[in-house]
């Protein structure tokens, strides 16, 4: 298909309006206990609204929305800024709820609460203004494929490029882009440019067999200024060293970037493998196979393979879970210690989903032929996944030869580490 700007309309985003915000006295009661709490309860409303979610191809107003009242997207936001400071299993216990009754809503949801740690890098300049000012939270993409382009000017960069995988867009007020600079001196520097979204096209490319519901359309700037106190130098932000984060003490904010980005993104694969196992089971209790006299739940083929997609998932949840603690202490290291440790994280993240995508295949060569009808959340489950672990954060190739050769005191040979 052809990606030409020409062959695709401008897509059907939702710019916040703002002036929904939590008022201080609702922000200062929330905590991530009661966050959690107030997400669960969401949960049966997100399940219900998810084949919209499909077909409109974009999270749904009304879910977004209580999301952004339970106080969702505050959960990366600097204390001093009145927000959370979660954990990561805090962030994951949040989440889930979210990507189980819909990844694709989880997906759009946890990856623009996360970007706020992303903000959290920028200049103090930057982050006064917007978590201080207009915007106690962004709603915002990031986006780097491919990367853009910076021309240093008086006070900034004029920035260029058109980007994919625009995750969170259909709802942003911001979006975070990378460029590299040109001309510049030395080894290549390519930044994070903030730019106001809607500043941006967003150009409706995404037409897919899976996570349709994320709306993660394509983005496009042309020549747009862009202030220095609005980037930050991507190598940084790889490291958890943006020059913004530099003042706060909770160690979220030296996290580095890639396995926390790997992290947030497989929080919807383990969800998904979550609905498929809900959906196997509860069609165990009333299916009966052409040829067979009895229902699949007395079946021991069917128990064995329920039994076994159960540990495999909670397994694989476990393996998300200490890498988000391991991401976390692996923010004290520097240098050539923590990039062996981003390695292996990256490493173990790749594994959990290739786990939540093998035990939700397993389930599928017995489910039978009804689970794949189009109302059935369990075939929406198996697109899902199957588009899930084709993130190239979760190559599993890849990162098992960045593990191995890391083990054995090679240099990466990538730059996704």
């Amino acid at each position: 298909m052809s990606q030409d700007a020409t062959a695709f309309p401008p897509a059907d985003r939702r710019i916040p309006a703002g002036g929904d915000w939590l008022s201080a006295a609702d922000l200062a009661e929330l905590t991530p206990g009661r966050l959690i709490e107030r997400i669960k309860a969401l949960q049966p409303r997100i399940a219900a609204a998810a084949a919209e979610a499909e077909r409109l191809r974009r999270p749904v107003d009304e879910i977004w929305n209580a999301l952004r009242a339970a106080g969702y997207f505050y959960q990366f936001v600097p204390k001093v800024f009145g927000g959370l400071e979660v954990a990561t299993d805090e962030f994951i216990d949040a989440s889930l709820p979210i990507a189980e009754a819909c990844p694709s809503t989880g997906w759009a949801a946890s990856f623009c609460a996360e970007h706020n740690w992303f903000l959290s890098h920028f200049p103090q300049e930057t982050q006064q203004a917007l978590f201080g000012g207009a915007f106690p939270y962004v709603v915002a993409p990031v986006v780097s494929t491919p990367v853009g382009t910076a021309v240093p000017v008086d006070g900034g960069y004029r920035v260029s490029g058109r980007w994919k995988w625009g995750t969170g867009v259909m709802h942003a007020d911001w979006i975070m882009a990378s460029a590299l600079v040109a001309g510049a001196d030395g080894p290549p520097l390519v930044l994070s440019a903030l730019f106001p979204a809607e500043q941006a096209t967003v150009i409706d490319t995404w037409h897919v067999s899976g996570m349709v519901g994320t709306g993660s359309n394509d983005i496009a700037i042309d020549d747009l200024f862009v202030p220095t106190a609005r980037t930050v130098p991507l190598d940084l932000l790889a490291k958890g060293r943006g020059p913004g984060s530099r003042g706060y003490t909770s160690p979220i904010y030296n996290m580095p970037m890639l396995p926390f980005l790997a992290m947030t993104a497989a929080i919807s694969a383990i969800g998904a493998a979550r609905s498929a196992l809900n959906a196997y089971r509860a069609r165990l209790e009333a299916h009966i196979r052409m040829g067979n006299a009895s229902t699949q739940v007395d079946r021991p083929a069917a128990q064995i393979r329920l039994g076994r997609a159960d540990v495999t998932v909670a397994g694989a949840e476990q393996i998300l879970r200490q890498a988000g603690r391991g991401t976390v202490a692996a923010g004290a290291l520097s240098g050539p210690a923590q990039l062996s440790r981003r390695i292996e994280l990256r490493a173990q993240i790749a594994y959990a989903v290739s786990l939540c995508r093998d035990a939700v295949a397993h389930m599928a060569e017995a489910a039978g032929s009804g689970a794949h009808m189009l109302d059935q959340p369990f075939q929406r489950a198996v697109r899902d996944l199957g588009v899930i672990s084709s993130h190239v954060v979760f190559d599993v190739d890849t990162a098992y030869e960045l593990r191995g050769r890391s083990l054995v005191g090679l240099p990466p040979n990538s730059a996704l580490v």
